[in-house]
């Protein structure tokens, strides 16, 4: 495994479609866990969405319950605990299997991912066999209390307080926590504070029974209303020693690495959602009739299904090539003597990069086919009465969860930036290389006649318009450059469309090599379609960059290199969008 791509490595090295996982790769068992939830959705949450939106007293507790009892919350669970014991991407499966749950999948996913994770990874032997067991059951129901009035995405300015009592027993709180989900029922909350005057914070292990906990009513939302969420006020609330999360003053460290988990794991919930979405809005287009014909006879409603999809599977396959990513990283460090615990953090954290970009595009995605969603109801789309409305305000909250999608877009640069100046990362090499290369004669050679060969070498000169625009905004800028938001923006733009684009023509490949060149037409037609979008999106970030801190003779230079890396041969994308709408609509349901 030492040659295994790093986190982040995408971006100057290429890879081979033999080391990627496609979503089509899952067992039986990963299969038969995915329709457990989906049959759990089906018989006990979709037929009560207006009663879980009324809030109604002991529903959602009791679906968690039920949840519990078949295995839902404990899938990546150690089995010593009560678990499965799966790996990384199963658990992806579960969150992208229960994402069509409105707010019952938020509920979820915060108690098993934010709720129960801060203990399962950094808590003591003690700490675990008190919590985990009954976390995996659902007797206990997790919150996770970050967040305050005056400390959003600057999470470490938090100013609720710890301070050590008299007898030197406990810790006192005090402070405020807001938009805590679960917050109205959960048992047990992982709250951070600082104790006395330290820097950063601490995390500490809450129950509700410690006694100094209050709260306000529940908050009236713009969507997922039956997530309850609460302003936490602690007042002298007392927490054993013991209680302790990890070490003093890491609780930051703690929050930034659950957080990674929680923005991959946000990903997969919305491509479930987004699933639904098409296959209602697809079932509608074929059963709406306007001039005597049912609507997915027509072009524009055509469009719309194809390019939903279009969206849908190529965020699907970036989100499990990172999930395959995270998992083999675990299982060298594992190999290699480190504990379990800390092996599965590391092997994320390894991973970041992937995680934000999978958080944003995979956000930003299901937003596209929930508004295309309500077009295609058209009116009806916009009554409470159909299931467009629902889905439509449930998706907003996706681009604020886990740190803002400007915010981690911010994120994807400075990660990557930071872990080349460490080392761990060769851009400068290639990024010098991209700056020669301006100055050679191009290569007008005769095309590979190999399938994937001229999309192959596609992404590879678009990772060069990526490296171009970076390595110049470093020379030219150099520490100022994290000031320059809307440049930093636009390189992640640059990097996180290749990703993506990369990864479906990787999925495209494998499904070819594996399944046969019949199998993967659609899936081919797919990564081209996402492959050319990519190439426009490119060309505009790269120009709103270099716009703002190129000038004369080597601003004309770098927007020739930009073109150069930006061009490619003409591709009909309508055909290609029929081809792949047609399909959608012969199943009546999102197909692949």
């Amino acid at each position: 495994m030492s040659n295994a791509i790093k986190g982040g490595e995408f971006v100057i090295r290429e890879t081979p479609y033999t080391d990627v996982f496609i979503p089509e790769e899952f067992d039986e068992e990963a299969i038969m866990i995915r329709q457990t939830c989906l049959d759990f959705l089906n018989t006990e949450v979709l037929n009560k969405l207006d009663r879980i939106d009324a809030q109604e007293e002991g529903l959602m507790q009791s679906l968690l319950d039920k949840a519990g009892e078949l295995g839902m919350l404990g899938v990546s669970i150690p089995e010593q605990y009560g678990g499965f014991g799966k790996n990384f991407n199963t658990s992806m499966l579960v969150a992208d299997a229960v994402g069509g749950g409105y707010s019952f999948a938020v509920a979820l996913s915060a108690h098993t991912g934010i709720g129960t994770l801060p203990i399962l990874y950094y808590g003591t032997a003690e700490q675990k066999e008190k919590y985990i067991p009954k976390l995996a059951t659902g007797e206990w129901k997790a919150a996770y209390c970050l967040t305050e009035p005056n400390a959003g995405s600057d999470a470490n300015s938090g100013r609720t307080s710890a301070k050590l009592n008299k007898e030197g027993t406990h810790y006192l709180l005090n402070g405020q926590k807001m938009w805590i989900t679960n917050g109205g029922f959960a048992d047990i909350f992982i709250v951070f504070a600082k104790i006395d005057d330290d820097k950063n914070l601490t995390a500490f292990i809450v129950q509700k029974d410690f006694g100094g906990i209050t709260m306000n009513p529940e908050e009236h939302k713009l969507g997922i209303k039956g997530s309850s969420t609460r302003q936490i006020f602690f007042n002298d609330c007392p927490v054993p020693l013991e209680n302790m999360l990890s070490d003093r003053e890491n609780g930051f460290k703690i929050a930034v690495n659950i957080l990674n988990i929680g923005r991959i794991k946000l990903g997969a919930a919305t491509i479930g959602s987004s699933r639904s979405v098409i296959t209602q809005a697809v079932r509608y287009a074929n059963e709406r009739v306007q001039f005597n014909l049912p609507i997915s006879k027509f072009g524009a409603i055509r469009h719309k299904i194809a390019e939903m999809a279009i969206r849908l599977f190529a965020t699907e396959s970036a989100a499990y090539r990172a999930g395959q990513n995270i998992d083999d990283a675990y299982d060298a460090l594992l190999s290699a003597g480190m504990d379990e615990a800390k092996a599965k953090l590391k092997s994320v954290e390894q991973f970041a990069i992937e995680c934000a970009i999978i958080k944003v595009w995979c956000s930003e995605m299901l937003d596209y086919v929930v508004d295309e969603g309500v077009q295609i109801y058209g009116g009806m789309g916009y009554s409470a009465e159909a299931p467009m409305e629902r889905a439509y305000r449930d998706s907003r909250i996706n681009r604020i969860f886990e740190g803002t999608n400007e915010v981690n877009r911010l994120l994807i640069v400075d990660m990557l930036l930071k872990r080349a100046m460490k080392g761990e990362i060769d851009l400068m090499t290639p990024a010098m290389a991209v700056a020669n290369e301006l100055t050679a004669i191009p290569d007008f050679g005769a095309e590979e006649q190999l399938t994937y060969a001229a999309e192959k070498k596609i992404i590879a000169n678009l990772k060069k318009a990526g490296l171009l625009i970076a390595g110049a905004a470093v020379q030219k800028m150099m520490m100022s450059l994290a000031k320059e938001e809307e440049i930093l923006m636009n390189i992640a733009d640059i990097i996180g469309s290749v990703y993506v684009a990369e990864s479906v023509l990787l999925r495209a490949e494998k499904i070819h090599h594996t399944y046969g060149e019949a199998k993967a037409a659609l899936p081919f037609d797919i990564a081209k379609v996402y492959l050319y979008g990519a190439i426009d999106k490119v060309q505009v970030a790269g120009k709103e960059a270099l716009y703002a801190f190129g000038e004369g003779d080597e601003l004309r230079m770098m927007l020739m290199g930009l073109r150069r890396f930006t061009k490619a041969e003409p591709f009909n994308t309508k055909e290609a969008r029929q081809r792949i709408a047609k399909k959608i609509i012969e199943e009546n349901r999102y197909c692949f």
